[in-house]
Order: structure tokens, then sequence, then C-alpha cells
């Protein structure tokens, strides 16, 4: 009779703790999801629902790498992203176009949310970044915040087959208070568009309008993924 030597303890604890990993890596997010509803997220191309169910948490960051295919600022547009530099410059402020960018996604351990850093290089200077994170959570179950105590409210639908967010309202954070900005505070309209490309690409577009000065920005870029770890 042939007697079977059991592994090492040490062996079998490391077995359990890579099969813990691939079970928590293989688990979907679907705080994106439940945002739309079910016809809304099947219009989506399978590609979008993979990017936007992919977990990014227990410190991981996602990278996708690519460059600014269109950039156009009008004066007033100028105006409102200079002076928001005050608190973070969170509009873009150059017009090249061709220039390498980068956007990083990682867990925001403390809201549950995730943080968006997004790099835009220029031909002048030292490249622009933005920040952001987006907090699930208040009227509409998804907000953008840029800091500052500064939030704004998304609505999350699909537009011609493109996951699209379109700011609501916006608010403004005083520590224990949060105040609701009347409309005609409401510096303008924002929205951005995630639209697949194919072959692992998509097209990351925002556009900020105002009802009397018109479209103020519009920028758009072309990534893909690069790396997740």
């Amino acid at each position: 009779m042939t007697l079977k030597t059991a592994a090492p303890k040490s062996d079998c604890d490391s077995r359990l703790q890579e099969r813990s990993q691939e079970a928590k890596e293989n688990l979907l997010d679907l705080r994106f999801r439940s945002l739309l509803t079910n016809t809304d997220w099947r219009r989506l191309p399978e590609a979008t629902r993979q990017r936007f169910s992919k977990r990014v948490s227990d410190g991981k960051t996602i990278v996708y790498v690519g460059h600014v295919t269109r950039a156009h600022i009008n004066g007033y547009g100028r105006f409102l992203a200079n002076v928001l530099r005050l608190v973070g410059a969170p509009l873009p402020i150059s017009e090249d176009v061709n220039v390498p960018s980068v956007v990083a996604v990682t867990e925001d351990v403390k809201t549950s949310g995730q943080i968006w850093t997004r790099l835009y290089a220029n031909n002048r200077k030292f490249p622009q970044v933005i920040h952001s994170a987006k907090r699930f959570c208040g009227p509409t179950g998804l907000e953008e915040y840029i800091g500052f105590g500064i939030s704004m409210a998304l609505t999350v639908r699909v537009v011609d087959g493109a996951l699209t967010f379109c700011s609501s309202d916006y608010f403004l954070g005083i520590g224990n208070w949060r105040l609701k900005l009347p409309g005609f505070l409401h510096p303008a309209s924002l929205t951005v568009k995630h639209t697949d490309q194919g072959e692992g690409r998509f097209e990351f577009e925002l556009i900020l309008e105002h009802g009397v000065f018109g479209t103020l920005l519009h920028q758009a870029g072309l990534y893909r993924e690069e790396r997740n770890w």
C-alpha cells in the first residue's frame, strides 16, 4: 500500500491564498451596471460592459494610454478653465492635439469610489494632471468630486451605443454642510462619452456647454488599456 504524503502546510496556505486572490479578481464590479436598466446595459458593446465591470480594488490600478485627437476651447471656456485653476484645474487648458495622454483608475478606499487621474501632455510646458473621484452616492447614484468641496451629480445613460455621463446638479460642501447650487450658478452642462472603437480601443470625449456662451470646451482622446496591476 502506498501512502500519500500531505503537502507541507506552507504550500497549502500559498495555494489557498492564490485561489482566494483569483476569486476576488473574477468578481465583477456592478456599481456602474446598477445605474442603468437591463435594456440600456445590453445596448452597450461587450467591450464597454467589461471595461466598466472590472474590479480595481485591493490597491490595483488600471492604466489607459493614448493621445488627444480633438481639442477646442472658446474664449469663455478658457476664462472658466483658468479661474478653476484656483481649485485644482479640473478642466483641460490646452488645445494641443496628437499629444500623449494617460488615464489611471484606482480605488478610493475612503469613499468606496474610484479616483481618476488624467494626464495631458502639451507642446510648451509640463503636462497637465487632473484628479477627480467618482463616488457612488447622491441623488443620481453617482457623483464626480473635484476637490475643495465641489461635486456634481451625474446621470448615466446610453446614447448611440456610447456610455454617457451628464451633469445634473452641482454641490458645495462646507464642513458638515452640503449646499446645492442654484441653476444660475452652474458653470455649464458637462457631458462625457465613452465610445468603444474596437480592437481594444475607446474614445473618451468631454463636452462643456453653456446656454449663452455655447460650447466652451470640446476634447476627445483615443485610448487602450496598457496595464492592470
